[in-house]
């Protein structure tokens, strides 16, 4: 089973359809574009992974992530968390730039795409975090796991997927940054990205397009009763080992 197997069950039909009225779409085309979002981001996860520090860094942010219930947590909490999360997978640009492709792919403006893409990075985060868990995974383990993960998404999604990836990380690892070195990131600009377009700032709650800021997303499985918590709120470049995930 992939994660995106495992994504769509812990959503559930309630979850599913919570979706499709955020993209004012179908429940098939809400997986078609969580699929693609997923697949965005769990493709980012295996390019961080691709260098040994990244992979280190990236099972050791894992260990915050195995007890959470993204499926039960309140919106504006997951929010706050995947923007954090993204920040680290595919920087605030590159964020930015995957959601205006995936837009075009699904026929869905891409402001809404940059609500789901916050939503669904904790739930693919907990997931990863529970099957290292459950597996033992050591870094390598866990690169190998991410990159047959990436190899699974389907012909043309997977083709278009490794473009928009190619895209952000310009075809090459960036080198992994230690722990005491200033963690400059290229993919920002001068200006912090707003609220409803991605910030991993804490100090905006996002509102959700699913309802009341109080509830999440209704769940097809429970997993746990901790809610989601971020360690890091700078967005760190993509493919950087940053110690405070």
């Amino acid at each position: 089973m992939t994660l995106y197997d495992e994504l769509l069950a812990g959503l559930g039909d309630s979850g599913l359809e919570q979706i499709a009225g955020m993209l004012g779409s179908d429940t098939l085309t809400a997986r078609k574009v969580i699929e693609a979002v997923s697949g965005t981001i769990v493709g980012g996860l295996a390019r961080n992974a691709e260098h040994p520090d990244g992979a280190d860094a990236l099972l050791g942010a894992l260990d915050d992530h195995r007890d959470a219930d993204p499926f039960n947590g309140d919106v504006a909490s997951l929010t706050r968390d995947g923007h954090s999360i993204l920040g680290h997978v595919l920087g605030g640009q590159g964020t930015e730039l995957a959601a205006s492709q995936l837009s075009r792919l699904a026929g869905v403006d891409s402001g809404t795409i940059m609500k789901l893409m916050p939503l669904i990075a904790p739930m693919i985060m907990s997931l990863l975090a529970g099957r290292a868990a459950s597996r033992d995974m050591d870094p390598t383990a866990l690169a190998d796991d991410l990159e047959r993960e990436r190899a699974s998404v389907p012909g043309g999604l997977g083709e278009l997927l490794d473009g928009i990836l190619g895209d952000i990380f310009g075809g090459a690892v960036p080198r992994q940054l230690g722990p005491y070195e200033p963690r400059i990131d290229p993919y920002r600009t001068e200006h912090e990205i707003p609220p409803s377009s991605g910030t991993s700032g804490r100090g905006h709650g996002a509102t959700p397009a699913t309802g009341g800021a109080e509830r999440g997303l209704t769940p097809g499985t429970a997993r746990g009763e901790r809610g989601m918590t971020s360690r890091g709120e700078r967005g760190a470049a993509p493919g950087t080992a940053d110690p405070d995930w």
